[in-house]
This record gives structure tokens, C-alpha cells and sequence, in this order.
């Protein structure tokens, strides 16, 4: 993230100014806070998406992490039949159709995956075209539905599968 770079050469330049030891104590302590400000930062746009999202209803603002870089992804409102889509408005990815029982009411909540389980979340959203909040929306709501006896539903695999308890 180049905000975070900038961030470590202002206390760079700023530690200069008391000489080589505090230089190599600033260059310690920024290596230590990248993580919080790379974190903070992420927060904050997760904050201004969400309260984007909030005005934009029914389209959205996701952001996501493409690596260790935060990308933003808006889903238009849907166009209704009869309605123009003028050339400055951004094609985005196709809109997630409303879940059973969504009220159209959302609340924020952080999560962190471990890195493996995040690279296959994004990747399924991205094989479905929608966005990764999209995705673990669903997710998560399928693991509600009558029948799934609160487990999510396993994706299709192939070659042998076996279920079951052991004891």
C-alpha cells in the first residue's frame, strides 16, 4: 500500500532530525506498526464502503485485497426495464440476487481467515462473477437453510466422497 510507505519515510524523515539512533529506533518502530496501519487503513475503507453501500442500496462498495492491495467493487443498483445506462456509469460485476428473508438492512463485522482460506473464498467469488462480501453472504445464509442442519453445503467434488460419523 503506498499510503503505508509514505507513512514509514515521514517518520523517516522525521526521526532524521534526532540524529542516527533515533533513525534506526524509527525504522524499528515502522516496521513493527505497518501491520496496525495497513489494518487501520483497511478499516477505514470498509467503513467508507459500507457507508456507501448504505446510500447506494440496492447496489454496493466491497472493498477487496488483491494481494496486499485494497481494490473496490461496485455493484450498480439494478437498471429497471426502460431505463438507460448513461456512458459514465462503471460496469461492475453482475448483482447478487436478494437472499430469502433479507430485509435490505446490513451491519459491519470484521473477519479474518487464515491466508489459504482467504485465497479460496476469493477465488470461488470471483469464479461466480460476485463480489467476496457477496459470497460469504450467501455462504453464510445457506448454512440457515432448512435442511443443512447448520453446516454449509459442500461445493460439487469429484472422485469419491464418503460421509458419516467415526467413532
Amino acid at each position: 500500500m503506498p499510503y503505508v510507505e509514505k507513512l514509514r519515510r515521514e517518520l523517516a524523515v522525521a526521526a532524521d532530525a534526532g540524529g542516527p539512533e533515533a533513525r534506526a529506533l524509527a525504522e524499528r518502530l515502522a516496521g513493527a506498526l505497518e501491520s496496525a496501519a495497513r489494518l487501520a487503513l483497511l478499516e477505514a475503507l470498509s467503513a467508507a464502503a459500507g457507508e456507501i453501500t448504505r446510500d447506494l442500496t440496492p447496489g454496493s462498495v466491497d472493498v477487496l485485497l488483491r494481494g496486499s492491495d485494497p481494490v473496490f467493487v461496485v455493484t450498480p443498483p439494478p437498471v429497471s426495464p426502460g431505463e438507460e445506462v448513461t456512458s459514465g456509469e462503471a460496469e461492475a460485476a453482475p448483482a447478487a440476487g436478494p437472499l430469502a428473508g433479507e430485509d435490505g438492512g446490513t451491519a459491519r463485522m470484521t473477519l479474518r481467515l487464515p491466508d489459504q482460506l482467504k485465497a479460496r473464498v476469493e477465488e470461488a467469488a470471483g469464479q461466480q462473477g460476485i463480489s467476496v462480501n457477496a459470497w460469504l453472504v450467501r455462504a453464510i445464509s445457506a448454512t440457515f437453510e432448512p435442511g443443512t442442519r447448520g453446516r454449509p453445503a459442500s461445493p460439487p467434488r469429484s472422485g469419491r466422497s464418503y460421509t458419516g460419523w467415526v467413532r
